[in-house]
Parts: C-alpha cells; structure tokens; sequence
C-alpha cells in the first residue's frame, strides 16, 4: 500500500538531464555554512565519532548520514540541518570514520552496511536523557546504512526512533555497482576511486604493512575496489560477499517504524533492484516514493531556500512525531 506512484517533484526545464541534476547541487548550490558544535564520541573498539551537533534547544533530533566519502559539511547535509532547525528540531550530522578531517584510529574505517557506529551514536543520544524522539534521514550510502540498521533491529528498534527517511539509498549493492560500471557513469567512478584512494593512503601511513597500493590506478570499479580492499578488511570474504550481507534491501520487510525511502527513476547510480516496489506494496510501515527526475541526490528547486527532498523529509518526519 505505501508506494507513491505520483510523486509531486519536477526538475527545473534547465536541469532535466540526469547528470546535470546530480552535479548542479554541489557545484552551483548557494548555501550558508550550519552552525556546528563538534562532539567526539568514543566507540566500543577503542575509535572515535565526530558528531557535529545544530542545536535550538529541542526534545527532538534528526540524525543525518551523509554518503560515500561526504561529510558534515556537504551542502544536502547542510541543507537538511537549515530545514529542520528552522523547524524547531535538533540535528546531529553523523560523520563516518575518517571522513571529519581526521583519520580514524583504527584499520578498518565505515562501509555501506556498517551500522555498529550508528548504534553507538543512536545509544550515546538516548544517554543525553533530552531527546524525546530521534528520527534518521540518510543520503546514498548513509540510506543504505540507515534502512539496514532499523530493518536488522526490526521490533526491537530503540523506542525512541519514531521514523527514517532513505534518500538515492543503494539498497541493492551488486545492482548499484554495475549501473555505476557502465559508461555514461564513468566520471563519477573515476572520482569515487580517486577519493577512496586518498583514504587508503592516510591508511597506509598509520597502518604501512597492512595496505598494498601498488597498481592502484588499475582499479576501476567498486568491484575490483570491494574485492581487494573493503571485503578483506572488514572481515567479508570477495566483494559479492559484501554486497550479499550489506544491502539493506533484504532486511526492509522487518522495518517497524515508518519509514520513507525516496529513489528518483532517472538516478544514475541505482540500478532496477534499488526500487524495492513489491515490498512497499505489501508493507504496512515502509514507503517507496520514485519520482521521474531527480538524478542522485538532486531534486533541485529553483527560487526556494530548499529543495524538493528536503521539505519532503521535513513534511513526513514531522507528521510523525
């Protein structure tokens, strides 16, 4: 029953290409920096989180997760915190291992179905004992972690998580990876694999015999990048393995919370088995919402503060508590 077939979201007439609604927001997107306060966090195997919190005194919270080599700082997180602080929220925008500008302690550093430390930020919250309600919105791969870790904890969610918003969530990995192998996505891998490499070389540095980069530049695929080096250093044994265990996909029929997964038709980064249309059809609490346009992580609104996925994060969040 919760599948929204007629989606209210149009792409500007200037931005109707896929490509240019994925790249216009970071490139062009005029937006006023969010006022943080930085938190570090320890976790369970002797790490760190760096939790960047937007305060306005309130009993409710949005956590947010961004995507794959992002960070607190990117303009759809920023954007997020500027909508829900205006409406009264609290926000704390979760930073994955190594990406706050300090490189993390330990070898292994987040991947797409790591949801171990969003359960230390979600329990170290509750601990705050000010939050009434928690609600999560993720971006990409911080979609991905987000649906997966509600639906693996399933009845047995914290109580104080009302509700999650999914947005160009990868929720199928293998599906995700090869629409990105394919050519019209060519520069958008070869940056992914770029980035992944400047990480892998602050890796190098703390951890010298663990990490081999010779003949990096012969990888061009999160396959060949999953297979030697996120599997084997998170504990997984080849890359199908990975995607296997990690795609949220498989855990959104055990999801107790509403839940709202937003994934435009035209995203360039997902691939048919990333709209998970006979699950929502049969679901009492999870929501499809696939609009026509709207690239990956796009969703673009000219002449407004915010864009289309923000206010529609704000308008189902809210209306659940």
């Amino acid at each position: 029953m919760p599948v929204i077939h007629n989606s209210d979201y149009q792409a500007p007439f200037l931005l109707q290409n896929r490509h240019m609604l994925t790249i216009y927001p970071s490139l062009f997107r005029s937006i006023r920096p969010a006022s943080y306060r930085r938190v570090r966090i320890d976790t369970p195997d002797n790490d760190f989180l760096d939790l960047d919190f937007s305060e306005k005194g309130s009993d409710r919270i949005v956590v947010i997760l961004h995507g794959l080599e992002g960070s607190s700082t990117r303009k759809y997180v920023i954007g997020m915190v500027h909508i829900f602080n205006e409406a009264g929220f609290d926000t704390v925008s979760m930073n994955f291992r190594g990406c706050s500008g300090t490189p993390n302690r330990n070898l292994c550093f987040y991947h797409s179905g790591e949801t171990g430390d969003l359960d230390t930020v979600i329990h170290y919250l509750v601990s705050l004992k000010k939050y009434k309600s928690i609600h999560l919105v993720g971006f990409s791969l911080g979609g991905n972690v987000t649906l997966k870790y509600i639906g693996e904890r399933g009845r047995y969610v914290h109580g104080s998580i009302r509700s999650a918003v999914a947005i160009s969530a990868p929720c199928d990995l293998k599906s995700s990876s090869a629409e990105l192998e394919k050519a019209h996505n060519i520069i958008y891998m070869q940056r992914f694999v770029r980035e992944l490499g400047h990480k892998l070389q602050q890796k190098k540095a703390q951890y010298p015999d663990a990490i081999n980069l010779d003949h990096y530049e012969k990888i061009k695929n999160f396959r060949q990048f999953d297979d030697r080096y996120t599997a084997p250093m998170h504990g997984f044994r080849d890359a199908l393995d990975y995607w296997g265990k990690c795609s949220s996909r498989q855990f959104l029929h055990q999801i107790t919370i509403p839940t709202l997964l937003i994934n435009a038709k035209d995203d360039p980064f997902l691939g048919a088995d990333c709209f998970p249309y006979e699950i929502a059809a049969e679901h009492e609490h999870f929501h499809l919402e696939t609009p026509h346009s709207g690239g990956h992580v796009g969703f673009v609104r000219f002449g407004q503060n915010y864009y289309w996925s923000e206010k529609r994060a704000l308008e189902f969040l809210t209306e659940r508590g």
